[in-house]
């Protein structure tokens, strides 16, 4: 448990750096995918492992432990007490950061929500009379996709139809479910903040593929995203996916190229990783078992 414990932590660290390569070299559908795995498999595994760190401080193991012989020798405490207290504190400091990012997701579903409240169930597309060019996917049963008049206004023909296929592609691959858990992972662990952006980028890397192959056309798909931005220019970001709320200068840029290849092998190298935080975790979790197991045996 002395060094396992901590595998997690190191895990976290490097995780970032790689979501930066992937995202550069690895088509945005499994990028995200495996980015959003791999975030949340290591953010449950550094939070159990402050659990543990917490519990060899604060549970019945620190007792137990200084009874416990191995070969009739006394065993050392696994955790310093100052590491076990420094646990507690960032326990504390991840519930309520989790708390705060489930309700600031909450607030954003309801918000859209009602701005789509009135029309028929079966209504896909809603359109709000707003001088702001906004477009919004809105995940739900069912999902909707909701446009202002300005933004409507701002695209040419051609260029609505590339936003609808973007906001469609949102919600048929429920991109929402994967921004919300790389969300919930940044917040149970902010070294995996980089990695919430990366996953955010992605989805909507993701959405401009989708509009493009539906479209046929990339220029055209580009055009459209670019217009969108202009029109409107430093609008504030929200929690939702929204067409022009990230990057968009480097979306656009990967439009005028070819699409990424999907590199499955280097993709799986990111789910091992977050794999390999939860195994030590699992592992940390049995040598504390197996000591208490012992002890009281």
């Amino acid at each position: 448990m002395r060094f396992d414990v901590y595998t997690p932590l190191l895990v976290a660290l490097l995780l970032p750096q790689v979501s930066a390569v992937i995202g550069r070299r690895v088509a945005p559908a499994p990028a995200a995918r495996v980015l959003t795995c791999a975030a949340v498999l290591t953010a449950v595994a550094t939070t159990w492992s402050l659990v543990l760190l917490a519990t060899a401080l604060l549970g019945f193991a620190p007792p137990v432990i200084r009874e416990a012989r191995e070969d009739g020798h006394p065993l050392t405490a696994p955790v310093p007490g100052v590491i076990g207290l420094g646990a507690c504190l960032a326990l504390a400091v991840v519930v309520r950061r989790v708390r705060r990012a489930v309700r600031a997701e909450r607030r954003t579903r309801r918000a859209l929500r009602r701005l789509c409240a009135g029309h028929p169930g079966d209504t896909e597309l809603v359109v709000a009379a707003c001088e702001v060019p906004k477009a919004f996917a809105i995940p739900g049963r069912p999902g909707r996709i909701l446009v202002t008049s300005a933004m409507l206004g701002a695209l040419a023909p051609a260029e609505r139809r590339v936003l609808l296929a973007h906001e469609r592609a949102h919600l048929r691959y429920r991109h929402g479910r994967l921004v919300t858990a790389a969300t919930l992972a940044a917040a149970a662990n902010p070294l995996l903040g980089p990695v919430r952006s990366a996953v955010t980028f992605l989805v909507e890397r993701w959405a401009d593929e989708q509009a493009a192959t539906e479209v046929g056309d990339r220029v055209t798909t580009a055009r459209a995203l670019a217009r969108a931005a202009l029109s409107t220019g430093r609008a504030r970001r929200s929690h939702a996916l929204g067409f022009t709320d990230r990057a968009v200068t480097r979306r656009v840029a990967a439009l005028q190229s070819a699409p990424l290849p999907s590199r499955w092998p280097a993709a799986a190298g990111v789910l091992a990783l977050g794999g390999v935080a939860a195994l030590f975790a699992a592992d940390a979790t049995s040598d504390l078992v197996g000591l208490l197991s012992n002890t009281l045996g």
